[in-house]
């Protein structure tokens, strides 16, 4: 199994290795196994994963367990059962097979377009149908709503074989002299083709009418593209309801929104050569097209390759296996490509050993594919003296320089420089010297932040080390190591303010429980000292002297209080004085109200009388106004009470 690595995107080749040929008996393919390294650990996914010559074509049925894919020589169609890992049946056919597709969900049932002009069926135990075309096709559809086959290919016209009623109905008629690819909407069924005038057009089954037409060959022609003659559309593929890709035979892929006849995107091959396949990736939203050279995936909204693969033999048909990273080609060899990429999704349930498989390379990293190559520039063919092999199959062109076999390179490079074990025994050397100086002190760089905080924990740790070995205890986890208070000495937030009041009023207090600190691990240095020497000691003295120092600390940590507390109050003194000053020198400005349109100034007394007639109750506040005659309160005949009131402004 080979790795190969593009953008950090890792490729498992499964494929990769000898194969050995059918006609070994199982004897000489143990003899060779044990014997050959490279065949003993290939990994065979699928036994007899190939065919004779050719591959053209490889699907996947609807339930994901059956593998089909189609090739010569002689043309044959060949199953493959995923549960047994083993090839299930083989079917010889009578032409070559353009196309193919499987139309139930398990091999049951297949209908094959055959360069021939003719279509056969086949079903579970055979040979079912075999039909024939008035045109050679190139690509068919099915519709599954009405059972129709709808054909394209060397005519103006496109061929619908109804499988309900088994015979063939009325052709659309379009405008294009030849159509080569087709594809039907899975959500609304649209039927759209490709014809070689580099025009799609879209038609619509349930009234046989064209509803739409866009011109792909003129919107992929840009600045930066060369062409040499008409794109014709080569390959076609919806995605959704609203969204379809097109591939051109000059090597661009062009995605669409069908409400729209521009293009959203498109992305060039930069080879010239006509895209065969176009598969969509919908986990990470990717576009997987191929033309007979390369494999590229990119992304749909961006455009933005996230990683492509180069394979040794041309490329014929991409299969994606259905929600997961395997990728199946058809290619002009023998043995068909499979490839595992563990970031497009996990391995198949019928392979989930895969994904153990590449857990445990990626935690032992073995040789890549490049691993047996050497990159060299020009400069170092000049110097090894292999200029002369540019240009020869010993040297492969890449980016600046070139790829050379790594065996070629040491035999090279031991006859340019003879001296190369001078060369080693200094760079050992040099090694064994600063092995030496890791060994010596080394120097503690501070931080940038709060130095004076860590200077004195460097201290203390230093102390407490000392400590800890006499009595043999564990080692306190440092607070600079500590990644929780790592920021503390990063962020320049963090900077101790030494002119704040607090830190003032608390310094003296710190600055003595250190030398306290100090002074005590002096006097436990002093005492472990004494009882080694003597084995008995009077009691007394050591808490004699402890009560001595710490009233005289208690004093000076007063006295030092004091002294900052003096200096603060003569702080708030200058404070209060400046204040005052910039209060006398500030004059007070007369302030002026507007009063809104509409309203008259009474007095200020006005509000007060609104406010002290606000908190009586309605009771007392209708009587008042009774009295002043703003408010008429009369009986009339029916038995009711009318009132009268005056509005005022």
């Amino acid at each position: 199994m080979q790795v190969s690595s593009l953008n950090e995107v890792k490729i498992y080749s499964l494929s990769a290795g000898r194969s050995l040929p059918e006609w070994l008996s199982d004897r000489k393919k143990r003899a060779l196994q044990k014997k050959d390294v490279d065949i003993r650990r290939r990994i065979e996914l699928i036994q007899d994963f190939e065919m004779p010559t050719v591959s053209t074509k490889i699907k996947v049925s609807r339930d994901g367990q059956y593998i089909m894919a189609v090739g010569t020589y002689k043309p044959r169609i060949r199953c493959f059962d995923t549960y047994q890992l083993s090839q299930k049946f083989e079917r010889c056919l009578g032409s070559e097979v353009v196309t193919f597709e499987i139309l139930s969900d398990d091999y049951s049932k297949i209908v094959f377009l055959q360069c021939g002009r003719f279509v056969e069926f086949h079903s579970q135990h055979g040979h079912y149908y075999k039909t024939r075309i008035p045109k050679f096709g190139r690509d068919f559809s099915y519709h599954y709503p009405s059972c129709d086959l709808y054909f394209v290919g060397a005519s103006s016209e496109v061929y619908r074989l109804n499988l309900e009623q088994g015979r063939f109905l009325n052709s659309l008629q379009t405008d294009a002299s030849e159509s080569n690819a087709c594809d039907i909407n899975p959500v609304h069924f649209l039927f759209a083709m490709g014809t070689a005038e580099g025009k799609v057009e879209c038609w619509d089954p349930r009234t046989r009418n064209r509803v739409g037409l866009l011109d792909c060959a003129l919107s992929s022609v840009t600045a930066d593209t060369e062409i040499d003659g008409l794109p014709s559309v080569s390959a076609l593929k919806f995605d959704g309801a609203l969204n379809m890709a097109v591939g051109t035979s000059t090597g661009q892929v062009l995605l669409y929104d069908l409400r729209s006849s521009n293009p959203l995107i498109v992305k060039d091959h930069h080879y010239g050569l006509p895209i065969k396949s176009i598969q969509f990736q919908h986990q990470l939203d990717l576009i997987i097209s191929a033309d007979c050279r390369i494999i590229k995936m990119w992304n749909k909204d961006t455009g933005k390759i996230f990683t492509s693969m180069e394979p040794e033999y041309g490329i014929n048909d991409v299969c994606l296996y259905p929600n997961s990273g395997m990728l199946m080609t058809a290619n002009e060899a023998p043995k068909m490509s499979i490839y595992y990429i563990p970031v497009l999704g996990p391995a198949p349930k019928w392979c989930s050993f895969l994904d153990n498989l590449t857990e445990e390379l990626e935690e032992n990293p073995e040789t890549t594919v490049y691993d047996d190559y050497k990159f060299v520039t020009r400069q170092d063919l000049e110097n090894l003296g292999l200029a002369h092999l540019i240009g020869s199959s010993l040297l492969r062109a890449y980016m600046h320089g070139f790829f050379m076999d790594i065996r070629l390179y040491h035999k090279a490079k031991m006859m340019a420089n003879p001296f190369a074990y001078e060369e080693y025994r200094r760079e050992k050397i040099r090694q064994k010297i600063e092995e030496t100086r890791a060994q010596r002190v080394q120097l503690k760089k501070l931080p940038k932040v709060n130095k004076e905080l860590a200077l004195k924990l460097i201290e203390e740790e230093g102390e407490e080390q000392q400590v800890t070995r006499k009595r043999k205890q564990k080692n306190l986890p440092s607070l600079l190591k500590d990644d929780r208070f790592k920021v503390m000495f990063e962020n320049p937030d963090f900077q101790v303010d030494e002119q704040s009041e607090e830190f003032r009023l608390l310094n003296p207090l710190v600055s003595k429980i250190s030398e306290k600190r100090k002074r005590k691990l002096k006097l436990l240095e002093e005492l472990e000292a004494q009882e080694q020497e003597e084995e008995e000691e009077p009691e007394g003295k050591a808490s004699d002297a402890e009560s001595s120092e710490s009233s005289d600390d208690e004093k000076g940590w007063v006295e030092e209080v004091r002294k900052q507390r003096k200096l603060l109050r003569q702080e708030e003194k200058v404070k209060r004085q400046e204040r005052f000053k910039e209060d006398q020198q500030t004059s007070l400005k007369p302030q002026f109200f507007e009063i809104k349109e509409g309203e008259e100034f009474r007095s200020f007394k006005d509000s007060a009388k609104k406010q002290k007639l606000m908190k009586k109750t309605l009771g007392d506040r209708l009587k008042l106004e009774e009295k002043l005659g703003t408010l008429n309160v009369c009986d009339t005949t029916v038995g009711s009470k009318q009132a009268t009131f005056k509005l005022q402004k």
